[in-house]
């Protein structure tokens, strides 16, 4: 088992930066793929990164790709978001999600089997 705890939204100016954290409790945190998702309102929860348990892998979402940075620290059981020249359309709730030990990175929201009860982020224009 896996549980996920989001933290560092908030209300931010665009062109404006925040960094999300996940922490994870957990004796496979090293060994879980993870990922960040988000939803915002009357959409369907969507991709924005991942990363393979070693760190070595990662994925972005087009949308973000160039902005945000997924990172994780093994030792400290935590995953990071940097986000970066944050946009209004970026405004959302920011899940993180973890898939069983051991399963390899993915984009697909179907294959992340632990979440995180979401923070929310506000970008302003």
């Amino acid at each position: 088992q896996v549980q996920l705890v989001e933290s560092g939204g908030g209300l931010v100016q665009a062109g404006g930066s925040l960094r999300l954290s996940c922490a994870a409790s957990g004796r496979t945190f090293s060994s879980n793929a993870m990922g960040w998702f988000r939803q915002a309102p009357g959409k369907e929860r969507e991709f924005v990164a991942a990363i393979s348990w070693s760190g070595i892998t990662t994925y972005y979402a087009d949308s973000v790709k160039g902005r945000f940075t997924i990172s994780r620290d093994n030792t400290k059981n935590t995953l990071y978001l940097q986000m970066n020249s944050l946009k209004p359309e970026d405004t959302a709730v920011y899940y993180c999600a973890a898939r069983q030990a051991e399963a390899t990175v993915s984009r697909a929201r179907s294959e992340y089997d632990y979440w995180g009860q979401g923070t929310q982020v506000t970008v302003s224009s």
